[in-house]
């Protein structure tokens, strides 16, 4: 099959991936995946369609995700979904990243997380981007030219992220101009009506991100009474418009116990949640509070039962600090992305508020290959232990020799908190946490399978 189909153009691929997207059989999938294996150049992305081929053989839980893509999705979103994100991005999108590395002597990231603006209308404690200037906000031809030098390195795949993304007047007139690439956009839900989903229904290439606590509670608590009864509200809109989104949690000290427990997933999948984002509270932002921090027994009690959900539950889970086994470590400082906030400042993440570039004086190509991006990679692949990626709570030495590097400046008042006056305190976490990550890196990553993998654990195989 694959042979007699190697003369096809991407184009032709395309139109046949799209006019096989209304069945959602087990058989189809497998037809799709063979079509989509004949786009990318590289070996990796070959094997990870062979990979997910055999995943649909095995009716593994996590093929629902996809299945829901092409059975309940509204053609314009599933279509531009199919075309933008695998196609564009994933399949061909690795060809131009692959010639990008070529010509210019590194990877590109697989994706940059833009902050339009950081006005909100909540006010929630602990939050990472509560202490921006709320006045400063990218025009539309910034964000245009970040999108199109985006494009240029191949990388058709943007986070939009905030403050509340919806204020932005005209974003949609963003996602519309850029009608070849995919967004996923955090909000906080509380502006999503029956407008703005005509208007999500008809660009097409918008996934919506909804911030939640854990119930009703925990949700009002932080963000505002009545706060979790309007995310179902827009989450029951989409839904009922055929329309893909997905939540987002951070842990904390106070709701460990509710996403680690199964019911929750459930609640969400039956919401029609189609993927979970997980991160972890880091004191940055708005009133730093240490004792919001997760315990290092409860990140490592998250790490595990996102394990047991992922063999388990219809939902793609991206766990932003326990993921690193899967993703080689840290992924900051333009290894896989990078934060571009309000004001403009190239920041290596959204948690690291720091920078020595803008994009008001230059060029993303400059800043991936400024002195602080090089470093902040070189870094990175020193790290044995990919259950420790991060610089700021794993390896926050690190963290605070890139602040203190020649250049650097802080993006906002407050951000050097982390890095001065807090400073023993995640020394201290971190060794707590790292003696358990030792554990758990030496029992379940160090073995012989582990080895077949060829993954890290301390004496290289």
């Amino acid at each position: 099959m694959l042979q007699s189909l190697k003369t096809y153009s991407t184009e032709k691929i395309i139109s046949l991936l799209l006019s096989m997207a209304t069945n959602s059989s087990n058989e189809n999938l497998v037809r799709m995946t063979y079509l989509m294996e004949l786009i990318p150049k590289k070996d990796y992305y070959r094997e990870r369609i062979r990979w997910i081929r055999q995943l649909i053989r095995e009716n593994h839980p996590s093929i629902e995700f996809p299945r829901r893509i092409l059975r309940d999705l509204h053609p314009n979103q599933r279509d531009k979904w199919i075309s933008n994100l695998a196609v564009n991005h994933l399949l061909s999108g690795t060809n131009k990243r692959k010639a990008w590395l070529d010509r210019e002597g590194y990877y590109p990231p697989s994706t940059v997380v833009i902050s339009p603006t950081m006005r909100c209308n909540l006010d929630c404690y602990g939050c990472y981007a509560g202490d921006y200037d709320k006045s400063v906000e990218l025009t539309r031809e910034e964000i245009d030219s970040v999108l199109t030098q985006m494009k240029e390195m191949g990388v058709y795949f943007a986070v939009i992220s905030g403050g509340e993304p919806f204020f932005k007047e005209d974003i949609f007139d963003i996602f519309a101009k850029h009608s070849d690439m995919a967004f996923l956009v955090f909000t906080h839900g509380g502006l999503i009506d029956e407008h703005l989903v005509e208007r999500l229904i008809s660009v097409g290439n918008v996934m919506p991100a909804f911030s939640l606590e854990g119930y009703e509670k925990e949700t009002d608590e932080r963000r505002g009474a009545g706060h979790f009864a309007k995310v179902m509200h827009a989450m029951d809109l989409l839904r009922n418009a055929g329309l893909s989104f997905c939540g987002s949690f951070t842990q904390t000290s106070r709701n460990t116990g509710i996403i680690t427990d199964g019911n929750f997933i459930d609640l969400l999948v039956e919401k029609g949640c189609s993927a979970l984002w997980l991160f972890s509270y880091v004191p940055v932002g708005r009133r730093p509070d240490l004792s919001l921090m997760p315990t290092p027994e409860q990140r490592d009690l998250m790490r595990r039962r996102t394990v047991d959900f992922r063999a388990s539950k219809p939902m793609i889970i991206v766990d932003f600090w326990n993921d690193g086994p899967i993703i080689s470590g840290c992924i900051a400082g333009g290894r896989k992305y990078f934060h571009i906030n309000a004001n403009g400042d190239i920041e290596p993440c959204v948690f690291c508020h720091f920078a020595v570039d803008n994009i008001r004086r230059t060029s993303l190509k400059e800043a991936l290959r400024s002195p602080l991006f090089q470093a902040i990679r070189e870094r990175q692949g020193q790290h044995e232990n990919l259950l420790r990626p991060c610089m700021l709570i794993d390896h926050p030495e690190i963290g605070r020799d890139f602040f203190q590097s020649p250049g650097v400046y802080a993006t906002h008042n407050g951000a050097e908190q982390i890095f001065t006056g807090l400073s023993e305190n995640m020394d201290s976490y971190a060794g707590r946490y790292g003696e358990i990550a030792e554990r758990a890196w030496k029992k379940e990553f160090c073995g012989s399978a582990a080895r077949e993998k060829k993954l890290r654990c301390g004496n290289k195989p």
